[in-house]
């Protein structure tokens, strides 16, 4: 949730963010190195250890990461210095390019979850009122509590219809 509260501070949280996740990446994958720029195998490398942490740390579903012929044509765009090896600049650039995606889908599920089921759930309140036994039950529970168990309704369809 504060992840969710940060994205109100400004519009380039993503990029705070995909940096953050980026160099660190970056330094794990070149730790060994006296060089200051990435191989296409230590790219990939890095690329595939980003695409870990998204899975591990974003909800939704499992987003896969491009393929080894993907990223050969992405560092052609990447690569401002066209030395066929990216820097940490250059490097952060891709990976913001290769995520934008990404973070668009993670967002709408978010969207979804967090604004239109607690709205629909309060738009179908009133269609429960002629259902008998239920009716006079749901209207007894506050609007706030309702729009809250629906939400988690929802998110547990999603997860689940995920997983299948």
């Amino acid at each position: 949730m504060g992840q969710i509260l940060e994205k109100f501070k400004g519009e380039d949280w993503k990029e705070r963010q995909i940096g953050s996740i980026s160099n660190r990446v970056f330094d794990r994958v070149n730790q060994d190195s006296d060089r200051a720029t990435l191989t296409f195998e230590e790219l990939y490398i890095a690329v595939l250890l980003v695409y870990n942490d998204i899975n591990k740390r974003l909800p939704g579903s499992h987003f896969d990461p491009p393929t080894k012929e993907q990223v050969k044509i992405l560092i052609l765009e990447s690569d401002m210095n066209l030395d066929g090896e990216l820097d940490r600049v250059e490097f952060v650039n891709f990976i913001l390019h290769i995520t934008r995606d990404t973070f668009v889908t993670v967002s709408w599920g978010l969207i979804i979850s967090l604004v239109a089921a607690p709205t629909l759930a309060l738009l179908t309140k009133r269609t429960t009122e002629n259902v008998p036994g239920v009716g006079k039950v749901v209207q007894k529970i506050p609007n706030s509590v309702y729009a809250s168990l629906m939400t988690l309704v929802v998110v547990a369809l999603q997860q689940n219809a995920e997983k299948v």
